[in-house]
């Protein structure tokens, strides 16, 4: 293995979705200086889901029109734009324009739009690139994909993004809040502090991330050390169809090219499918795009809609050390997936349920917010953010263990893999868009002002 063509991997995952979490980090700097306010997030919701046109476009031309489209020029596409669409955001993002006879964000809104296409078409084109290189870079591309989180949320953590601290505040009779020393105020405000650097530099960042992003694109193509991986890499669906068609059994593949699956041992009697290379039964493909689209929906839209009301009522310290220890914890399951793999269906079953438990805890105190259980305590606290942790780490894992399947079954299931990922998020978000921002089921808490019974 090249430690190179590892890093380079990294950094290609990075760009997949680095634009769209760097702008939703970003958002307590940019809505107070937009007309839309704190609607901008239900925009952003409805530009992503209207940017899987990028996919669907993808998708159906590997469909119908399979081997016509090389996936490396639309890449090379979608990253320039990225890095064009992330820099012209540093100068337009707060530019205004009258629609209607009100002022609205539309620079911003369109290139929020630009940028939703990017990474959503990354799904299904970053993945099926990788089958040019050995499996074990799969792998590595998760953890740059994971650290797409990441990054962005540190750098606006260092930025100073959220942060808040609680004064204590009285109401005068003109409704304007002023510092109280009195006795008598017992009421608290939640101040935020300015940031350490502007959204103008923050975008310019995001800019130069697709711009790393590109470069280890254009090196993964062209590097000669990289290209001598591919020349070693078995797994290519090429020298797959190659075996097909000279009739080479499974059982006769060397012990690299055979999928470890724990399950086929006691269940040969089910027909294998027409699925890749035929290794899985239909039970089996339906199972694994099943679970690939409900973790999916859970880590990129149901949970994430509502970690807010999980995490606030605890306090701003619960809740930005649960979003940056879940955003840790993604890349972290890449790297123990490195040293620990499997592809076993049982196991991925197990984990799945493992972690929609803790989904089903972290969604029980976000219905139960402002007065979720243990919150006036350091017990409730600890374990909503372990909650967090572990719910990301498992079914992070049980991604890769999917990736590392369908990798084994051949170009198209990369291509069907990113589809059923953007397809599960899409039915996440719808699912909780109108819960929560129409119906408003989901109640807030106050970080300086939680009033719950003891």
């Amino acid at each position: 293995m090249s430690l190179l063509t590892h890093v380079l991997a990294c950094l290609f995952g990075m760009g997949s979705w680095v634009a769209i979490n760097g702008m939703w980090v970003e958002l307590p700097l940019v809505v107070p200086d937009i007309p839309e306010g704190w609607y901008l997030p239900s925009y952003l919701t409805v530009l992503i889901q209207m940017a899987n046109i990028g996919p669907l476009f993808i998708t159906l031309m590997h469909r119908f029109r399979p081997g016509t489209l090389d996936e490396r020029p639309v890449i090379y596409f979608i990253v320039v734009l990225g890095v064009i669409a992330t820099f012209l955001l540093t100068f337009f993002w707060n530019h205004t324009v009258t629609v209607g006879g009100s002022l609205h964000s539309v620079p911003l809104l369109v290139l929020s739009f630009l940028l939703s296409v990017v990474d959503c078409t990354s799904s299904v084109t970053f993945l099926p690139f990788m089958m040019h290189l050995p499996p074990q870079y799969l792998t590595t591309y998760f953890a740059g994909e994971g650290l797409s989180g990441l990054v962005p949320a540190v750098v606006a953590l260092i930025q100073g993004v959220g942060v808040v601290h609680c004064e204590n505040v009285t109401l005068s009779s003109n409704t304007t809040a002023i510092n109280s020393t009195t006795a008598g105020s017992g009421e608290l405000k939640a101040i935020y502090q300015p940031a350490k650097f502007s959204a103008q530099i923050f975008f310019l960042f995001l800019s130069a991330m697709m711009v790393v992003c590109l470069v280890a694109f254009i090196l993964l193509n062209c590097h000669p050390a990289v290209a001598r991986e591919r020349k070693t890499n078995l797994y290519y669906d090429s020298d797959l169809q190659e075996k097909r068609e000279q009739g080479v059994s499974l059982h006769a593949q060397s012990p690299e090219q055979k999928p470890m699956i724990s399950l086929h041992e006691t269940a040969r009697w089910e027909p294998r499918s027409s699925f890749g290379s035929g290794t899985y039964s239909h039970f089996e493909v339906v199972l694994i795009f099943i679970v690939l689209a409900w973790v999916n929906a859970l880590t990129n839209a149901v949970l994430p809609s509502v970690q807010s009301y999980s995490c606030l009522p605890y306090g701003n310290q619960a809740y930005h050390l649960a979003a940056t220890m879940a955003a840790v914890a993604n890349p972290l399951a890449c790297f123990i997936a490195m040293f620990v793999p499997q592809r076993s269906l049982i196991f991925m079953g197990v984990l799945t349920l493992f972690g929609t438990g803790f989904g089903a805890y972290i969604m029980a105190m976000a219905t139960m917010s402002p007065c979720p259980l243990l919150v006036h305590s350091t017990t409730g606290t600890a374990v909503i953010v372990l909650a967090w942790i572990l719910f990301v780490l498992s079914l992070s894992y049980v991604k890769v263990i999917i990736g590392v399947i369908l990798r084994d079954e051949g170009h198209s299931a990369l291509v069907w893999c990113g589809a059923v990922v953007q397809l599960g998020s899409m039915v996440g978000a719808i699912s909780m868009f109108p819960v929560v921002s129409l119906y408003r089921l989901f109640q807030s808490g106050d970080a300086c002002n939680t009033k719950c019974p003891l």
